[in-house]
């Protein structure tokens, strides 16, 4: 979990503070998880989930806004988000949290229900079936799954696959078996037609698909599906698709539920520097319902400063569970041995290898590591500007540094890049692309720079928008010249330009005749390194992407039927060529307004 403190304000007032919590967002990853949302009083009012965090939150700070997401944005004052392995455990993650806190602005949206799952009975004979009610005598159960529908399928597979029996309550013997025995749906256990040791063996074999062993079943039903399209049965062949999408979709290994009523606790410590955070996520009665998030600064060792804090932080707590697990090898015995005499708490420490609880414990660090990271980012690569200013003899810190790269093949896509870095980390906010446009097939660098310092540094002036420290160009002394000429054409002579040229790590300056270098490895070197790398990845993205849509729209006009305005269209709507490959002439006659006729000609041409 990551935490954020920060005031939001109505998308009608675009104060300072409402701009900067927008800008404080735009860092959230892209990852799924689960956003809390929380008022002054730093109660829950929100909670929800998100395929990916950073776009969700986002809308909320989009113009056009219904009202009563507007109504709902004013009272936010702070965001936590809880990043999760997939959008599964965020789905279920989301369930738990809305019942254990019952936000305001869910209760009309819940209907607080159960998933349902599959139990396997704890008896000699045991039963496989779906249920909402979890009961604790031993039977083992698996999900929670949210899509009953493919549930039910995949309930019906393991029925066609494996005869269990179906009658309920404790088996009594019968002389002659029922009719599922007949019609292949049981193996008659109550008539003594098999074995108990025989009948477990299926029921194993059951645990392991529900598990998520399940590849040499998908196998069987891939071949099954083959030969039933080959010999023209099709009705069966869309039979064995359905079963084997909700074989492959039912199950997702999630790790924020299970039915453990055990207390457990997940202490992961992640350090960059001298920055430590270490996350806590709380099992309580099978559900993910807690995570607290502690920082500090220290030099100490992350097996030390875990342990340290295990001390501190179950001293303070009322709430102690029966296992802690750990993310790094902290003296597990002693932990005990003081848990035992000072707490009197029968607490056990373990440092898992794999399994379930190596799974939550993963999801715990990858919260603290994102934190920690986040920390580090704020406060910037300080010590190496400082070097950097140093060695380039400049009057003040370069905080916001700027670089140019162009990218071009033999003449064609010509690009040029623009990133921003402040305080030593990438700025994405304020990157930018130029298309060049003055070369007219030339391959011309020097013109290439020109133009791309000129727009820029134009709208600088004619905006009075921020000046960078230092401008940084993937290149040489020429490149170096062709930049410093835009410049001081503009008046903008205090703004100091360097080139960095790969081969030999050498920095020009328009005014020495002479490079300089720096040792390899010095602090100031990896800032330009770092600057210059990413204007590189820029523009050599942005040419790619130029490259690969020319090729797009030749190859799809290539095509009876389709021209220029519906290739556009369709790369518009699917964004590229494999996308529409894998889309049915039913799709793309529906969303592209094209012949369906048509669109079963461009996958035919696709396919080739």
């Amino acid at each position: 979990m990551v935490f954020l403190s920060c005031k939001l304000y109505p998308a009608n007032e675009v104060s300072k503070e409402f701009i900067e919590m927008k800008e404080t967002v735009r860092i959230f990853p892209h990852n799924p998880g689960v956003y809390l949302m929380k008022n002054e009083k730093d109660k829950i009012i929100y909670v929800g989930k998100a395929k990916d965090l950073r776009k969700r939150v986002l809308s909320y700070f989009t113009s056009g806004r219904d009202l009563k997401t507007q109504v709902l944005v004013k009272k936010i004052h702070s965001i936590e988000f809880i990043v999760t392995g997939n959008d599964y455990e965020a789905l279920i993650l989301e369930n738990n949290l809305i019942k254990k806190w019952t936000p305001r602005y869910n209760i009309n949206l819940k209907d607080g229900k159960s998933y349902p799952v599959i139990r396997i009975t704890h008896e000699d004979f045991p039963r496989i079936f779906k249920t909402r009610r979890i009961i604790q005598d031993g039977s083992e159960y698996f999900g929670p799954f949210v899509d009953v529908g493919k549930l039910d399928q995949y309930l019906e597979l393991i029925e066609k696959l494996f005869p269990l029996r179906k009658c309920r309550g404790p088996l009594r013997k019968r002389y002659s078996p029922c009719l599922y025995y007949h019609i292949g749906r049981c193996s008659a256990p109550c008539a003594g037609y098999i074995t108990r040791d025989e009948y477990r063996v299926q029921v194993e074999k059951v645990r392991k698909m529900l598990s998520g062993d399940t590849s040499e079943i998908e196998d069987r039903l891939r071949k099954e599906m083959q030969a039933a399209s080959e010999s023209m049965k099709f009705e069966h062949a869309a039979e064995v698709r359905d079963t084997l999408t909700a074989l492959e979709s039912v199950y997702t290994n999630q790790q924020v539920e299970d039915f453990n009523l055990e207390k457990r606790d997940y202490a992961a410590c992640a350090m960059r520097q001298h920055l430590c955070t270490i996350s806590i996520f709380q099992m309580r009665e099978g559900k993910l319902i807690g995570r607290e998030m502690f920082r500090a600064e220290t030099f100490g060792s992350e097996t030390d400063i875990l342990a340290d804090f295990a001390l501190q932080y179950y001293r303070e707590t009322e709430d102690v569970p029966n296992y802690l697990y750990v993310s790094h090898d902290v003296d597990t015995e002693l932990l005990q041995g003081y848990f035992d005499n000072e707490l009197s708490a029968k607490m056990q420490a373990v440092k898992p290898e794999d399994g379930k609880h190596y799974r939550i414990l993963k999801m715990a660090l990858e919260n603290a590591v994102m934190d920690v990271e986040k920390r580090l980012r704020s406060r910037g690569n300080i010590s190496g500007l400082e070097a950097l200013r140093e060695d380039l003899g400049l009057k003040d810190l370069p905080r916001r540094i700027e670089g140019f790269d162009i990218a071009q093949l033999s003449g064609k896509y010509p690009v040029a890049s623009l990133i921003s870095f402040f305080n030593g980390n990438p700025d994405k906010k304020n990157y930018r692309r130029f298309h060049i446009k003055t070369l007219e097939g030339r391959i011309d660098d020097y013109e290439a720079i020109r133009e791309a310092v000129a727009r820029r540094y134009t709208r600088i002036v004619n905006e009075g928008l921020e000046e960078p420290d230092l401008i940084l160009i993937d290149g040489g002394k020429g490149q170096v010249n062709a930049a410093r000429e835009i410049l001081d054409s503009l008046g903008l002579t205090g703004i100091p330009v360097i080139g960095l040229a790969k081969e030999f790590e050498e920095i020009h300056f328009a005014e020495r005749d002479e490079p300089l270098r720096l040792p390899p490895g010095s602090e100031a070197l990896k800032v330009l390194q770092g600057v210059r790398d990413e204007t590189h990845r820029f523009a050599t993205t942005f040419n790619k992407q130029l490259r690969a849509e020319d090729t797009s729209f030749s190859l799809l006009e290539s095509i009876k039927g389709i021209g220029q305005m519906r290739s556009r269209k369709l790369m518009q709507v699917f964004g590229s060529l494999e996308a529409v490959a894998s889309a049915s002439s039913e799709e793309i006659s529906e969303r592209c307004r094209i012949p369906e006729r048509t669109a079963m000609l461009l996958l035919k041409q696709l396919s080739l």
